[in-house]
């Protein structure tokens, strides 16, 4: 008999050790066993990634489901303890003089139903810019921890939490009055509640002296949000091109309330007109030298904040052509929260790194779409108060699981597995597709899975027999 062999060797081992740190998120033993199981089943489903279908994979599709879906309707699980757990888990790869880098976003996930607990009529990010259309859809608010980039500028982001944004007109059960997670709430509020969340749980932590620094679009940068930023949290968020900034005020001499604001400044459109005054630079980038030209100017006041300076970063655009391509990319401009420094508001870190980490915030769309596509984060078909909101945040947190396992055993390399293909060329660091065929390829190997390993046929009427067709279209199912 010959014994399977996978490339990938530790990185279940690993996940495995990850899901037993969370233990003292589930009371009940059996509970936490039937969690695991459903764990392990998300990560074999390839088609559908509801909880029957899960089931589905596992073999169980013939017995009794109840007991899976009370797991999380009841629920079994204490989402605080599982999310606080994971935190923990991040803090040994950084260190505590390092800031601790996260993105914050909103995201939906549409349900067609007019019925589904937290859904309602949403506005459709797909949907072209010059014809705004709406849509049917849950709200969430979340945050994701940034690895630190690596020389090459590499980075991954992983879910730290999860919370409901819903609208104060999304559908609410009727047994829901007084329930935590279903306050109406904004995104930036949801966005604000997540940094405080943050900023407690590294306390509590040991870790009040490191800097929490996030990273957000524009729908965080509205002057409530300021004015309402936790302390020992830095934001950078994005800049809309005709924001209203103020001056300093001028201290007061005579009588009267000092004044909150100073002069009004120039629209951060105007500052690109400016020929001088501009610092270029080389970011990397996933692998490559980006140039970036920018100024920095400030410190400045928005209607709303006036005890919060902000620094305004003015980034130019790229119009330039390289290997025949044109390449285009549209200025930019971020705005990120000042620090006093020997009586004056400066940058609280180096420009290059705050612009280094603004480049890094794709990496949290990536994971939205990984999320959506090939991990199916909003299939579920809840109808609890509970299983609603529990059922997507389990499916993020053992993604999250999933891709910490593959960060501690592969790095940031292109990971062991063997190619697809003679036409596949390589990757230069592992994708989520890589991770997940890893998972399986080590699944398949364990003897619950494959009871035995035989040489390779020679004839293709035994290859029928012993590897059905179903391992060449799972292995064709993985995206590169």
């Amino acid at each position: 008999m010959r014994q399977p062999t996978t490339a990938s060797s530790g990185l279940l081992a690993t996940f495995l050790t990850l899901i037993d740190a969370h233990r003292p998120a589930v009371q009940q033993e059996r509970c936490f066993q039937r969690l695991t199981m459903l764990t392990v089943g998300l990560l074999c489903a390839v088609s559908r990634h509801t909880l029957t279908q899960v089931l589905v994979s596992l073999g169980l599709g013939d017995l009794d489901w109840s007991g899976a879906y009370r797991l999380f309707s009841a629920p079994r699980i204490d989402y605080a303890v599982l999310v606080r757990r994971f935190l923990r888990e991040t803090l040994p790869h950084v260190t505590p003089e390092q800031p601790y880098l996260v993105a914050i976003d909103g995201r939906q996930f549409p349900h067609p139903s007019w019925r589904m607990p937290g859904t309602s009529w949403l506005h459709n990010p797909t949907s072209p810019p010059f014809k705004r259309g709406i849509r049917r859809a849950q709200r969430f608010s979340h945050l994701a921890w940034l690895t630190p980039p690596t020389d090459a500028g590499d980075s991954r982001a992983l879910p730290l939490r999860l919370i409901p944004a819903f609208p104060a007109k999304a559908v609410r059960p009727d047994a829901v009055t007084e329930h935590p997670d279903w306050p109406p709430r904004t995104e930036w509020e949801a966005g604000r509640d997540q940094l405080r969340w943050l900023r407690t749980e590294l306390d509590a932590a040991e870790r009040c002296d490191q800097t929490v620094l996030g990273i957000g679009d524009g729908a965080y940068s509205t002057a409530k949000l300021w004015a309402d930023l936790p302390e020992r949290v830095t934001l950078l968020a994005r800049c809309p091109k005709n924001r209203a900034l103020f001056a300093l005020p001028v201290p007061a001499t005579g009588r009267g309330r000092p004044r909150k604001y100073g002069e009004r400044a120039k629209t951060p459109q105007a500052w690109l007109q400016e020929r001088t005054g501009w610092t270029e630079i080389r970011l990397p980038v996933r692998g490559r030298l980006v140039p970036c030209t920018y100024r920095v100017e400030g410190p400045y006041l928005v209607k709303g904040a006036p005890a919060q300076p902000l620094m305004l970063f003015v980034v130019k655009g790229i119009d330039r052509i390289r290997n025949g391509r044109r390449i285009q990319r549209k200025p930019t401009l971020w705005l990120v929260s000042a620090v006093e420094r020997d009586d004056q508001w400066v940058l609280p870190f180096p420009a290059n790194d705050l612009l280094a980490a603004a480049w890094q915030r794709w990496e949290i769309e990536v994971t939205h779409r990984e999320l959506k596509t090939d991990f199916g984060a909003g299939e579920s078909q809840a109808w609890s108060p509970n299983g609603t909101i529990l059922s997507v945040q389990w499916r993020v947190w053992v993604w999250s699981v999933a891709v910490l396992a593959g960060y501690r055993v592969w790095g940031m390399t292109a990971g062991p597995l063997r190619s697809l293909g003679r036409w596949w060329r390589g990757q230069r660091r592992w994708s989520f597709g890589t991770l997940w065929h890893g998972y399986r390829q080590e699944l398949w190997g364990l003897p619950e899975f494959r009871p035995r390993w035989t040489a390779t046929p020679t004839t293709w009427t035994e290859i029928l027999e012993t590897h059905p067709p179903w391992a060449a279209a799972l292995l064709g199912s993985r995206r590169t």
